[in-house]
């Protein structure tokens, strides 16, 4: 009966990038370049009727900073994201400013460079598509929890409950899909820069 491995002992170039060994040229491209690639796939959204918080692309940004980056460079790359969005139409639908941060998404951008660093940290022992999966499951939660928790009192609900639901429970499916895609994208880069 073959088993899930949560860590692949062979070695990667992207390896590298997460552990700091790679120049600071490349380091520093890989912060800018996840910022910039978050900002782009936060302006394709979804926004359902009666949804206080869209759908969108944007976390695919953020869980692919902190596999390929690891913690300190994805959540670098998400703070110099949320820097961006203050001045520059980067937040979901092409908004910015600081107003976002009082708003019914606020907890999800205070969320985002946390989960990116939660991902690396994770990561950094669970390597293969299974610990990769598992990392970004994690700071999912991470992004959840302080997402719904600062929705709670952003749009005042009533209870937990309506909380959670519109917070988290209608976007299970969505990012169970985007976990399974940046996993297998991070699995099939090491294997292929192995």
């Amino acid at each position: 009966m073959a088993t899930l491995a949560l860590h692949s002992p062979a070695a990667s170039s992207v390896d590298r990038l997460r552990s700091g060994e790679a120049s600071l040229t490349v380091q520093a491209a890989g912060v800018v370049g996840f910022a910039l690639l978050t900002g782009l796939l936060a302006q394709f959204e979804i926004r359902l009727y009666l949804w206080e918080v869209p759908i969108t692309l944007q976390t695919l940004g953020v869980y692919s900073a902190g596999l390929f980056l690891g913690a300190r460079n994805g959540g670098l790359a998400m703070v110099l994201y949320l820097a961006l969005g203050l001045v520059l139409p980067f937040y979901a639908g092409g908004a910015s400013g600081l107003e976002h941060y009082a708003g019914a998404t606020g907890g999800y951008l205070v969320g985002i460079p946390l989960a990116a660093a939660a991902i690396g940290a994770v990561s950094r022992r669970w390597n293969s598509w299974a610990g990769s999966a598992l990392a970004v499951f994690a700071g999912s939660a991470v992004l959840f929890t302080c997402g719904v928790t600062w929705l709670h009192f952003a749009a005042g609900h009533a209870t937990w409950a309506e909380s959670l639901d519109k917070g988290w429970l209608r976007f299970v499916v969505w990012d169970l899909t985007k976990i399974a895609l940046v996993s297998a994208a991070y699995a099939g880069t090491r294997r292929l820069t192995a």
